[in-house]
Parts: structure tokens; sequence; C-alpha cells
């Protein structure tokens, strides 16, 4: 749905008038189980005419559909509001359990033009409230060691007609559900992984269409996910505080058309057994013996009297909230690109692309044949799976488990089809491995492309193969990594770490609306902190990387991501949220730290060569949080804290540049280029010296070939402080070099993804799909499409455009859909001039810097556009202030 400005005619003339639509509640669209007292609504304008904005809104929720439609609404109405924004707070009554609320938005534009007869959207409430619930937590052992997953069953008889049904149910570990034989929705891996023993998630599900009058069945399946961690790796999730046999409460509450309503409820009448699948791990594999299926264990009807009674067992949080954002999906099917036939018994699978998910085998042979898969990213000499570069931190305590193979056993009853349930590996190839011959073509698997499915926000598109290719590698390796957590790799950690999300979160937010995913991880670093502050390197973690990893080089997400959300979406919530918490992280910093300097962290991470002292680095980092904490004190309201940090930033700054800058040269230590880059780019240089500095840095790079040395810190900084600073050329040809180090290396040699490290065959290090070095995407979007945020005017509300038209690119466009509609900005050569394109949305506005001594628009004199304002003109520069619309510049 979208805002829209139909026309119509009136006495010969045309009209416009508004039409609101994208209404979305929490960022979703007519999401259930919210458990927000004050859900956060959400909107859109646009038309064909590209122009105007609204000047007021208002607000109607209700339980009636139809009176709302009308502009009434039984809860609450906000009153006609007189302002542009988009984002607006629920702020009635109370809201009940529940309950399904209807809510419309009617604007007015700048003619005074109203959407009154806009159609609603909704919301509906879940438990609201953990004395809400009525069933029991339950499961089938307390044994953590026993490997096969559990399966529960319950059926009940409906008797009434239904007017409508939902499943809410919580889960310590992962869960599928079904009804009457039918899986309940699409969602995979549910729910999401937190800290088990501090907030524990419930997924709400519809299932109206699948309850029946009559006999019903309800079953559950039950993996161990990160709560029950049976493989051994160096980060002792096997030894996690919250460690227990998976368990589940679970309330399917019916609402019948005569208005009585019945809840279902899990409890020790439950019945429960083993199931097919023998062993689950999420880090490492799935087995499934076949045999042991039960059919029809799931449908009303099957005899369960060899099972046994479910045992009740204590929840294992007193925090149990709604899931509220974007589930995993199997979003994208792969089909193999070639298949080798080693033998009647060995196969080999390329899908051609690495990708984080899993594999379906199709397949037919005689029961008791036990068929391996074994998942890689890469092929050894012997052009065999060679996983030494992802099971490097695997502690494996026998030969059962091997790491990133499933072992399927045939049930022998014609073709079977096996894909996991409760795993996900990352990989390109797949080794097929069988005890028994068995026929096997090149259809036979399939890959499935999982992740957090976020819907896209951006494009990108050039005249450059090798730029288009590095786009795409980015956003699959950021995909790849991005399961209801942002994580390092797919496949030899799957670990929420720190510096790697910070660094990739302009990426993120440029490419994905990934607004969902970052507030429920926010909430698992609020859930990990210290009382003192510290945060751990990974989040969620079993208690590992307190002592080594973390600091704020790492772990400044508890700032850097609430405010890079705040810039992209407009919304200070996550701000709010997390406040109090980056005053006690920023507060212990400098309790360790009272000089302003600090050596705590990891430093740059896996540079090229060149590493620069981890003081530095650190200490911009927490001058970074000191900075943020500042801004972000000053648009809450604290002012006393707005002053106390400000202050600290100035301090820390003041102490940087004291023991590291050298003035008389414009060098930051022994001026690698991660040195020059980070201050230039965190705002340390002063102001009077950046010029110099950054001279000293384009030096630095052209003595280093034009070619990167920078670890992970570097990589977020380097072609954005040359390309902020006048060298956007230079910058550019770093980006695009093709021989080593740099990203086109890695495209030119077949990556599909992004890798760990610079070098394709290091001895360690070497995941060949890890997004910390996926700043470049982030960059592309900034410096050659001009897309950059204001911190005046935050969400797009005011687009600051400054593309850089690098020479050596012939044409480049970027797109991004921010909160009030989609920004583009496009440019090509056309003989001796540029010809750029703009499209700025419906109620927002833009500042345009562009160099030229001549610049028409559409063919004619800026002057004769009343969208478009000549702030400044200068040296060349040409500072433009747009009204929302779509242009073409000629630039000569």
């Amino acid at each position: 749905m979208f805002l829209l400005l139909a026309m119509i005619t009136v006495a010969g003339r045309s009209v416009a008038v508004c039409k609101t639509g994208n209404l979305r509640c929490e960022y979703l669209v007519n999401p259930i189980g919210i458990d927000s007292q004050h859900p956060r609504l959400t909107w859109l304008m646009v038309n064909d005419s590209q122009q105007g904005g609204q000047t007021a809104y208002q607000i109607v929720v209700g339980t009636d559909s139809l009176k709302v439609g009308a502009g009434t609404g039984d809860k609450w109405s906000s009153g006609k509001i007189n302002s542009s924004q988009m984002l607006a707070p629920y702020n009635g009554p109370l809201l009940e359990p529940f309950s399904r609320y209807f809510w419309k938005v009617t604007v007015w534009d700048e003619s005074g033009n109203s959407s009154s007869d806009s159609a609603p959207a909704c919301f509906e409430t879940g438990m609201m409230g953990v004395q809400n619930w009525k069933g029991t937590w339950i499961t089938d052992t307390r044994d953590i060691a026993l490997k096969p997953a559990p399966i529960f069953r319950k059926e009940f008889t409906v008797k009434k007609k239904v007017r409508s049904a939902r499943a809410y149910i919580a889960v310590a570990g992962l869960y599928e559900l079904s009804l009457n034989g039918n899986k309940v929705g699409n969602h995979r891996l549910d729910p999401m992984y937190t800290r088990f023993d501090r907030r524990t998630l419930y997924v709400a599900h519809d299932i109206s269409k699948l309850v029946k009058e009559g006999r019903n069945a309800i079953g559950i399946l039950l993996g161990n996910g990160w709560y029950n961690h049976q493989s051994t790796a160096v980060w002792y999730f096997d030894q996690a505080p919250w460690r227990a046999r998976p368990d589940f409460c679970l309330d399917i509450r019916i609402t019948y058309t005569d208005g009585t309503i019945e809840t279902v409820s899990s409890g020790t009448d439950w019945r429960t057994t083993l199931s097919s699948i023998v062993f689950n791990s999420i880090y490492t594999g799935e087995h499934i013996d076949a045999r042991m299926s039960q059919t029809g264990w799931n449908s009303a009807g099957f005899n369960d009297s060899a099972w046994k009674s479910a045992i009740p067992v204590g929840a294992p949080s007193a925090n149990i909230v709604a899931q509220l954002l974007h589930p995993i999906r199997d979003v994208e099917t792969i089909p193999v690109l070639k298949m080798t036939k080693l033998s009647d018994r060995h196969y080999l699978f390329d899908l051609g692309r690495n990708i984080s998910g899993v594999s379906q085998l199709k397949v037919s042979g005689a029961a008791g044949t036990v068929i391996r898969l074994k998942h890689g990213e890469r092929l050894g000499s012997d052009g065999l799976v060679d996983q030494s570069n992802i099971d490097a931190h695997y502690r494996p305590t026998d030969q059962l488990d091997p790491f990133g193979t499933d072992i399927y056993t045939l049930r022998g009853m014609g073709e079977e089809v096996f894909k996991p349930s409760f795993n996900y590996k990352g990989f390109q190839f797949v080794e097929v491995t069988s005890d028994q011959p068995v026929e096997l073509n090149k259809g036979s698997l399939t890959g499935y492309f999982m992740h957090s499915d976020v819907p896209v926000a951006g494009n990108i598109l050039s005249s450059d193969t090798i730029l288009n290719k590095i786009w795409k590698a980015t956003n699959s390796s950021y995909l790849s990594n991005l399961f209801g957590y942002p994580t390092d790799c797919p496949q030899r950690e799957k670990n929420g770490w720190t510096g790697d999300a910070h660094t990739s979160i302009e990426t993120g937010l440029y490419n994905f609306d990934g607004i969902t995913v970052y507030e429920k991880w926010l909430a698992d670093h609020r859930d990990e902190q210290q009382p003192n502050g510290v945060l751990p390197a990974i989040i969620p973690t079993s208690g590992w990387g307190y002592t080594w990893a973390n600091g704020p080089d790492w772990t400044s997400t508890i700032a850097i991501i609430p405010w890079n959300i705040y810039l992209f979406y407009g919304d200070s919530k996550l701000l709010s949220d997390c406040y109090e918490n980056i005053v006690r992280y920023v507060d212990h910093i400098t309790q360790i730290s009272p000089s302003g300097l600090t050596d705590w962290g990891l430093g740059d991470w896996i540079p090229v060569k060149s590493k620069a002292p981890k003081e530095l680095t650190s200490s911009i980092f927490y001058y970074t949080d000191a900075s943020i904490l500042a801004k972000t004190a000053e648009i809450l309201g604290k002012k006393g804290d707005a002053k106390k940090y400000g202050a600290l930033a100035a301090k820390i700054k003041n102490a940087i540049n004291s023991k590291y800058l050298n003035r008389e040269t414009g060098i930051y230590g022994s001026g690698c280029q991660t040195e020059l880059s980070a201050p230039l780019h965190w705002g340390i240089v002063p102001d009077e010296l950046r010029s110099k500095v950054a001279a000293s840095l384009a030096s630095r790079v052209i003595a280093d070939g034009k070619h990167l040395d920078v670890g992970l810190l570097g990589t977020k900084t380097i072609l954005n402080a040359l390309s902020a600073n006048g060298y956007a050329d230079l910058a550019y040809e770093v980006a695009l070099q093709k021989t080593f180090p740099s990203w086109g290396w890695w495209i030119v040699n077949g990556a599909t993804t992004l890798y760990e490290n610079w070098p394709i065959n290091a001895k360690s290090d070497i995941s060949l799909n890890h997004i910390m070095f996926g700043e470049i995407s982030a960059w592309f979007y900034k410096s050659l499409g001009g897309i950059y945020v204001d911190e005046q005017h935050p969400g797009f509300k005011n687009v600051m455009l400054k593309p850089d038209f690098v020479k050596g690119l012939n044409s480049f466009e970027a797109s991004h859909n921010g909160p009030f509609g989609n920004i583009v900005s496009g440019w090509k050569r056309v003989r001796k001039s540029i010809e750029y394109h703009v499209i700025i949305p419906l109620n927002s506005s833009a500042e345009l810097s562009l160099k030229g001594e001549e610049i028409l628009e559409k063919g004619k004199s800026l002057s004769e556009n009343k969208s478009i304002k000549v702030v400044k003109r200068e040296s060349g520069l040409n500072v433009l202030s747009l009204k929302a619309g779509n242009y073409t510049f000629t630039i000569k």
C-alpha cells in the first residue's frame, strides 16, 4: 500500500487527491502478536508528479474496520496533528490482549486536500504479559545428552463454527508446529536466538484456516538450536548456563462465531516420543533415520498409545515476549549448476555460488542405506569438499558428529526427500556419499538460501561489471549472516560478532529494511551487558567474550547501531531503549581510562600488512561512543548529560591528537592507512588540518600502489575518508582494483561472497562468506550515489546529495527506499557532460552539492524551476535546495 495523490478533474482542471498507504505497525504489515502498549505506526506518501508534502495527519484506531474506514474509531483518535512526520506511536487507552485493532491515517497536503477515503490497516495484540499464558511448559525428559529430537501431539474437538484461531508458542530451542498434518507458516528456525535465561520469544500464528470442525490434532517437533548445544567448539555453548532439553509452552485460542472462546494449551496430558531426527545441531548438521518415521503422527486419529506423557518444567525465563521481526525463511531456491558423478556411491554437487542455508536431497534406495552430505565452500587439491577453512574452531569428542554434514538413513519406500529442519550451513559444494549404490542426477539436490527475510531497500547498477558483482557479493554475505541477529560467518562460527556488525551497519541499512532484526539484537545487548557496563565480543553468548576480543572497537555496537537506526529511520526509540546501557558502557571506559586514551580492544583485525596502534583505534571508538551519547542526550532532552558527555568527547579527541597527531606533517602515528583514515572518518582531525591529513592519506595510498593496507576497522574508513576529503577518484581506483589485495581480486577469482582474509590462499581466517569487509557497498551509495543521511533531519526527511562523478566510470545509479519513499540518484556521461537524474520522495527535501561551471535542469536554467533554490555558489561548487520532485540535471 502507498500514499497516492490521485488526479481527479474538477471544473476542467486536475486536482490532487490524497491517498494513504503502506501502513505498517512496528515496521511490519498487519502484524499479529504485538506486545507493546504504544506500537509505532508509519505510512508513506508518493505520487506520479512527485511533488508536495504532508502538513498534518490524524490517526484513528478501533475494533470495527468499517467504522475506522469511515474515519471513526472506538479506541483512539489522535486528533489533527500539524506535522509532516509519518511516524507516530499509538497513544490511546490500554490495548487489550488478543485483540485486533484497525487503524487509519488521514493526511492533509499543502493544498488542504485530505485522504479521507484511504483504506485501514490492522494490528493484533498478543499476550501483553506473562500473566495471560494458560499453558504449562513441557518437555519429554530432562536428559540433555539424549540426541533424538522429541515430538509431541494433542488432539482436541471443535464443535462449533470457528471465526478465528491463533497459536501462541514460546519455545526454548527450535520448533516446527503442525495442525492436522499441515506445517503452520513458512518460518524457519523459530524462535530467534536469545539469551534464553533472560528473554524468551514467542511466535503468534494465524491458524484459522487449519482448524476444522470435529477432531483436530496438534503436532510439535522440537530442535536443540542454541538452547541445548550438543556439539563442542571453542565458545563453550555446550556449557551455557541456560542449557536444558528443549521445551515449550503453547496456547491455541479459538474464537467461535457465537463469540465464545476456547483455549487449547500445552500440559502433561500431551503425548510425546522420539522422532526420526536422531541428532540435530545448529552448528554442525542433522541426522535423520527415516525408518523411525511415524506416518500421520500429527494428524487426528493416530494411535499414540505407545507414547508417554509429557513432563512439566519451569519456564526458561520470566521474560516471555513477542517475536516481532522479519522471520528466517527459505528465501531463494538454488538449482545445482554442475554435478560430477565420481562413482555410484559418490557424487559432487556445485551450486555455483556460496550461500547460507540447507540442501535438499531426493533419492531412492534400499532401507538402511546411509547417505552423507558434506557441505563446504571450496574444493581441495583432490577435487573433493575441503572444510579446512571452516572447521578450525570445532572440537569434536568423537566421530559421530561430523562438521557441516547431514546424515540420512533411507526408509526404502520409493523416492524420499530429506531436508534439515534445525540446522543451516555456509556452502557452495555438497559431496554426497552412500554406503550402497544410488542413482543421482543434477536435479536430485537443491540448495535453499536461508536468512532473515528482510525487505529489499536499495539497488545499485553501474557500467562496471566488477562493481556490480562486488555489490551483489556484499549483499549475499550480508544476508548469509542475518539469522535474527547479525553473524560473522554462516559456517565456522555463526556468532554475533559485534565488530563485524557495526562496520557493516550502513551497508545493511542502505540495502535492506533491517530495523526489526537490529532492535531485537540490541535487546540481546541489554540482556548481556554486565552491571559495570561491559559487553561481550559476541552477542548472544554462553559467557565467552567478556575478557577477550571486546572493547570499544568491537562492542561500540551498543551506541553505533542505535545511532544509525535513528539516522536511517528517524526513530529515536532504540536510542531511548539503549540510553542507560550506553551511559554505563561509556562510564566504564572512562573509569578504566581516565586519561582519555584506552587500549581496551582487539584492534584492526586481519590487516593486509600494517596495523594501527590499538590504543589509537580503540580511543577513536571511545570518542565516537561519547559523541553519540552526547547527541542522544540532546535528542532525549537530557541537557546535563549532553553537556557532560560532549565535554568528555572533546577531552578524548584532544588526548588522541596530543599523542598521535604530528601537526607539521599531518600524520597520525606511523602514517599507515588506518591511522590516517580512521581519525578523518570519525571526526578526530581538527578542522584546520583535515586537508593536510587527507593529503597524507592520499600520498600513503598512492605509495601503497593504490591498494588497500587495512584490516576490519580500516576497511570502514579508508574509502570514506578519501572521497569525503577530495580524493574520490583515488578511492574509486582503490575500490575497483582487480589485483591483490582488493575486493575485485576476490571477484575475478570467482568469489560470489566476501571473504574473511585478503589472500585467497591464507592459512587461517579464510572463511569465504564474511561480512566484515562489507563497507564498500555503503560507500557505493554514499560516494558514487551521493546519498547521505542528514543528522539534523534524520530518516531521509532531508536527503544530503553529494555524488562523486569519478573518472573511469561511465554510469552509476543508486536507489534507497527510505521512510518517505524511494530516493534515486543516478548519473551517466554524455559526451563532455554529466547527466544526473534525481528523485526526491514526496514529503521530503534534499540539499544537493554539485561541482560544475554550468548546470541546467531539463535544459533550462536553475532559476526557472521553482522547486530549486540556489543556496551557495563558490569555487565551482553549487549547493542547491530541492523540494520533492523528479529532476534531470546537465552538468558541464
